[in-house]
């Protein structure tokens, strides 16, 4: 039977609507799960992992992983964070695909921003959301959820 994906539409007005959305997907997720995250420079996915880390009981600060690939955090479910761009186009994930081994797995719920750099070591997502400028603080969110 083919995956069912369900679409669901946000126009944010503010880093606070943004982490309620996020907020809202995370009481959905279980550990084991993979939300993919696309979008451009400054559209918000950190601050969108920020309000699902939030929800799920992160209480340290959550901030971008760009220089460290990923970030691993404690709640009430673990949450890894990744932030896959530096890897774009350099062909190391594809190389070694463990590379992302202690960032994805069973225990915890993981965050992949720019997803395609390490699109073969990734697991069917949960969840797809994109994010894109609509002006000012303002972003337009879709979150796909793939069904089994």
């Amino acid at each position: 039977m083919a995956a069912e994906t369900e679409s669901e539409r946000i126009r944010s007005g503010g880093p606070e609507r943004t982490e309620a959305a996020a907020a809202a997907l995370a009481a959905e997720l279980r550990p084991g799960d993979v939300v993919l995250l696309r979008g451009g420079l400054g559209t918000g996915k950190t601050t969108f992992v920020r309000g699902a880390a939030r929800a799920l009981g992160v209480t340290e600060p959550v901030t971008s992983p760009t220089f460290t690939i990923g970030r691993r955090y404690e709640g009430d479910v673990a949450i890894s964070h990744l932030d896959l761009h530096r890897l774009a186009g350099s062909g190391l994930a594809a190389e070694d695909p463990g590379m992302l081994d202690d960032y994805l797995t069973a225990d915890a719920v993981a965050f992949v921003e720019w997803p395609e750099a390490a699109a073969a070591a990734l697991v069917a997502p949960a969840a797809t959301v994109t994010l894109a400028h609509a002006g000012g603080d303002a972003r337009e969110i879709t979150i796909e959820r793939h069904g089994p």
